[in-house]
């Protein structure tokens, strides 16, 4: 087995036995800094993207310190929303089943949407690890079936998410029930200034580890077309004939939007999947579980899709709607370009959406002017181009009032010859603009 970077970090062995098997030979930026903070028992605020490799910058120090022979529960992974919270827990079985522990941890999922009682019944004896949902935790610490007060760490996935959905006054509550030395590990893509009493109430002296200021992947193109009165379907009905993407999602304001676009496509005659969190927990896992078996090559998806679903292999993202905060552009655009990949971004605009291109444009972003005619992609002209030609027009007339006369004397129609006079000062003007 070739020898890998984690070495470094003075892991168990059976761990980096594990890491080998995982096929990880080169930590990413945040495992870098995270793993061996983590190890020494820092608590952490990691500021980065998903898809950064943050979930094994924290399973991989914290799963390597699990100590088999104490019963109690050790670990305590929390996430938004269930299809994280099963993601990270796969991935704890993963490790668990490379590690051969399988056998001696115990892990446990704990999310809404499943049997409650069976639950409370497999809870006989205590899980080393706990992967789940703040409200079902908390509802199992409440009926006294999980004691997580031995707990030597806590992980808060999604943080900015967890305040989004309003679940931060459930970790808050959860909270209250361990240990206050225990280890809490952050992790958010964005952190709200709403969120600094809560991280000052729980984190003790963190280490704040943040990754990397760019906006958005560098391998990411940025395409805004205008809709000039068109129906969305209609212009994503044409982009469709003109791109081949192995997976795209298609993002909307909300999930009434979405519905109706979805509707709106598949009328076209274009499969699309559909996911938003209007749909009930057996509508969502079948749709991702569609989506995983590639079913559909376009998904229409509310921000949900952005931020609390992790779906693999997108090479398009089309805002069928561009979001009203920077932020949500961000996080729907970072679902491609992953790991190296390139992608493509394709927005629809309408004039009120130029104001968020322009905070975009100022933090660094590029974007390029297109637009479908004829079944081609045809370059367009930059929505502030008549913009700019209005500011220096505004700039010439009043540099050419600058240059008008006042008469010392007003006499009657002096008005109008002082216009006239404006009116040739501008017109030379602008010829000399012309010959330059």
């Amino acid at each position: 087995m070739e020898k890998h970077l984690f070495r470094q970090y003075a892991l168990n062995d059976w761990m980096n036995e594990v890491i080998g098997h995982l096929n990880f030979y080169e930590p990413t930026p945040i495992q870098t800094k995270v793993i061996p903070e983590a190890l020494k028992g820092k608590d952490i605020i990691g500021q980065s993207e998903t898809g950064s490799g943050k979930t094994h910058a924290f399973l991989i120090p914290l799963l390597n310190q699990l100590d088999p022979t104490n019963s109690q529960t050790q670990i305590v992974l929390t996430a938004p929303t269930r299809e994280l919270a099963i993601q990270i827990y796969d991935e704890v079985k993963k490790i668990m089943s490379f590690s051969d522990n399988e056998d001696n941890w115990r892990a446990k999922l704990i999310i809404g949407g499943t049997d409650k009682k069976r639950m409370i019944e497999k809870m006989k004896e205590p899980p080393h690890i706990v992967v789940g949902t703040p409200g079902r935790i908390l509802d199992l610490l409440q009926e006294g079936v999980l004691d997580i007060f031995a707990a030597r760490s806590f992980v808060i996935d999604e943080t900015d998410l967890m305040l989004e959905l309003g679940l931060i006054d459930e970790i808050d509550r959860i909270l209250t029930n361990a240990d206050p030395k225990i280890q809490v590990m952050v992790f958010s893509a964005t952190i709200p200034e709403k969120l600094q009493p809560f991280l000052k109430k729980y984190l003790n002296s963190p280490v704040y580890i943040k990754m990397d200021d760019r906006l958005a992947p560098e391998k990411l193109e940025h395409r805004l077309i205008a809709l000039k009165h068109r129906e969305p379907a209609d212009v994503i009905n044409d982009i469709t004939k003109l791109i081949q993407p192995y997976l795209a999602i298609i993002f909307t304001n909300g999930k009434e939007n979405a519905n109706k676009l979805a509707e709106q496509l598949q009328s076209r005659g274009i499969n699309v999947g559909l996911i938003h969190g209007g749909l009930n927990q057996r509508e969502r896992k079948r749709v991702l579980k569609e989506i995983q078996q590639l079913k559909y090559q376009y998904i229409v998806a509310t921000d949900l899709a952005a931020r609390g679903i992790d779906i693999k292999g997108v090479s398009h993202v089309i805002n069928a709607e561009l979001p009203k905060e920077e932020a949500f552009y961000i996080h729907r655009v970072g679902r491609t370009a992953r790991a190296g990949m390139e992608g493509t971004a394709i927005n629809l605009y309408q004039e009120n959406d130029i104001h968020l291109v322009q905070k975009l444009e100022k933090k660094g972003l590029t974007f390029t002017f297109y637009d479908v005619v004829n079944g081609e992609w045809r370059e367009a002209k930059a929505w502030n181009v008549r913009q700019k030609r209005e500011k220096q027009e505004n700039e010439i007339e009043k540099k050419a009032w600058q240059q008008v006369k006042k008469p010392k004397k007003v006499k009657p129609g002096y008005k109008k010859k002082m216009k006239n006079q404006q009116q040739k000062v501008k017109k030379k003007m602008n010829r000399n603009n012309f010959k330059k």
